[in-house]
């Protein structure tokens, strides 16, 4: 057993960074570990069943911390976009894939289920994926965990369900015989979790934390994830929908993040070695035997869940390039398809050959989906997003007095002050997808390097007043205030500045109105903080005041030898001395 975790943990530290850093994400590096150690690889660990009944903690870990990440309220916030979209999404992917696996020679319900298995994605590697390209916020990001999360909720009634196709057939009417001691197994378990997470759990959690003891605290989370799956479990129920359960309740618990924090690296270990097991379990063999066979499967499932999701997309009125990120983002197999199989092979509903040939195919989706996502970043989103800026050209019918380059989260305030004053303002972007989203609402949004003196001149910037550079990059920020000091003199500039050092290289080109974007909210922070610890509401906006008006005298005092950190350390000591000798003397007086 030592040996298999040596190679286990060894293949996790080798495979996992090289996959990573080629682009193509963590669990393509564990899918390609278990190949490589497993039984047709370097057999380097041969018991794969021994490692998927650990390893499936990793799933049942998963879908806790599922649980714990919907909470009701959020739940109800995104409704109509979870079930639209969800729904718009899986069931026709899963019908259509269904169609054509009994087309191939399966019984329907075999179909159904090789349908419903193929139709999930992977939120491990979606979310990952998207989150590195800085896609989460975006429109396509936000529809794809829409659908993912509908997903998730819809996977564990899905392998409750299994045991219905396991004669064959779906039944048509009431079973003659209900079996009264399951069902009323079940829903002792269902009451115990529910019972047990509304009334015991968050006092046990206070006792055990009240000890200061974390490894309890730790225990006590593992013992909580542990013992609602085996009670689902024993109930005849999926161990996964009692872990489910638990975290559901823990969802709105005071002590849900140091419950995340202890249960995450199990997670990801855990989840890690099953999908190790699940690339163990590739059945070279029957890949080498019918190549062909699979690679359809393959591109069945692909082009199926592309097509559907683009149209679903399309349908909601998202531009062609987030209608393609979204359908290329869920094409892959899930880790969930991989249970469900499984769960399939265990209740008779799949032969062990289906389900192998099933199970092939959502590894190799998962190994091509990041490769291809990556291939339409570089080729077909340049091109279609050029295509896009077209019906947002630098053509404005009159200028402005107000030019904004940056309309992401501060731009857009800036953006709607002005408007509430009906105040006329033109505002650049980078980011098409963006520019073309605001355009909606009516803002005179433009797509636009505005570093470029041409591109500013044909925003109108000649005949504006304030320019304001509210830019997310600060290279690009201080490349803008040069250009427009050179260029265009006549605009005042305001500027927002991320932090001091910031401040003071546009202080350097001259810009003097400037706003650091994290000072003005730590101020009120800061004052609100004083009044909760008694000071007086005066007392402690004279303090800021005072505070705030020697950080700006300090920012010019030191704008000479910026560069020089032990000069800047020293000024800034010296500067809370005076501040401290300026109170303590108010004090006295």
């Amino acid at each position: 057993m030592i040996e298999t975790l040596v190679a286990l943990l060894a293949a996790t530290v080798i495979m996992v960074p090289i996959a990573r850093r080629l682009g193509v994400g963590s669990i393509v590096g564990y899918l390609v570990a278990g190949l490589a150690i497993g039984p047709d690889g370097l057999r380097l660990v041969t018991g794969v069943s021994q490692i998927q009944n650990i390893s499936e903690l990793g799933v049942i870990m998963l879908l806790f911390l599922i649980g714990l990440e919907i909470r009701p309220h959020r739940l109800w916030i995104l409704r109509k976009t979870i079930l639209g979209l969800g729904f718009g999404q899986m069931v026709p992917s899963a019908a259509l894939l269904a169609v054509l696996a009994h087309w191939v020679g399966l019984s329907w319900t075999a179909a159904a289920l090789v349908g419903l298995g193929l139709a999930l994605s992977s939120t491990a590697i979606v979310l990952p994926m998207l989150g590195e390209r800085s896609l989460l916020s975006a429109a396509s990001g936000r529809d794809a965990f829409a659908v993912l999360l509908f997903q998730d909720m819809a996977f564990i009634p899905l392998v409750a369900l299994v045991p219905l196709f396991a004669s064959g057939h779906l039944p048509n009417h009431l079973p003659t015989h209900v079996p009264w001691f399951a069902v009323g197994r079940a829903l002792v378990a269902v009451v115990a979790i529910l019972a047990g997470g509304i009334y015991l759990v968050e006092r046990i959690f206070r006792l055990v934390g009240g000890t200061r003891t974390p490894e309890v605290f730790t225990a006590m989370t593992l013992l909580i994830v542990v013992g609602t799956a085996a009670l689902a479990h024993w109930a005849g129920l999926s161990a996964s929908l009692g872990a489910f359960m638990a975290g559901a309740l823990l969802s709105d618990s005071e002590f849900r993040h140091a419950i995340q924090a202890d249960v995450e690296p199990f997670e990801g270990l855990l989840l890690g070695f099953f999908f190790i097991s699940v690339g163990m379990s590739v059945d070279f063999s029957l890949l080498l035997a019918q190549p062909l066979t699979i690679l359809a499967a393959v591109a069945a499932t692909l082009a199926v869940k592309i097509v559907v999701g683009f149209v679903v997309s399309f349908i909601k009125r998202r531009s062609a390039a987030t209608a393609l990120r979204f359908a290329v983002a869920l094409p892959e197999g899930s880790e969930f398809s991989f249970v469900l199989f499984g769960a399939a092979v265990t209740a008779g509903a799949l032969s062990k050959t289906q389900a192998g040939l099933a199970t092939l195919t959502v590894a190799l989706s998962m190994l091509v989906v990041p490769l291809l996502f990556a291939g339409i970043e570089r080729f077909a989103i340049p091109r279609m997003n050029k295509r896009q800026v077209a019906s947002a050209a630098i053509a404005p019918d009159r200028p402005t007095p107000v030019l904004i380059c940056g309309f992401g989260r501060v731009g857009q305030i800036v953006g709607r002050l002005l408007s509430v004053r009906h105040i006329a303002f033109t505002a650049l972007d980078q980011n098409a997808e963006h520019v073309a989203f605001v355009r909606r609402f009516g803002a005179r949004a433009y797509f636009g390097d505005p570093t470029r003196i041409t591109v500013l001149r044909a925003a109108g910037a000649e005949a504006a007043k304030v320019l304001v550079i509210a830019l997310d990059d600060a290279e690009a920020a201080l490349k803008l205030a040069e250009v427009a000091r050179r260029h265009l003199p006549h605009l005042t500039i305001l500027a927002r500045a991320r932090n001091r050092r910031h401040a003071q290289l546009l202080m350097d080109l001259g810009v003097t109105l400037i706003v650091r974007e994290t000072l003005m909210s730590s101020l009120k922070l800061g004052e609100m903080a004083l009044t909760a610890l008694d000071v007086a509401p005066d007392e402690a906006a004279r303090t800021i005041t005072a505070f705030a008006a020697r950080d700006e005298a300090l920012l010019t005092e030191t704008l000479g030898f910026a560069g020089d950190e032990p000069r800047v350390i020293a000024s800034l000591q010296q500067s809370v001395t005076e501040l401290q000798e300026l109170f303590e003397a108010d004090r006295a007086g």
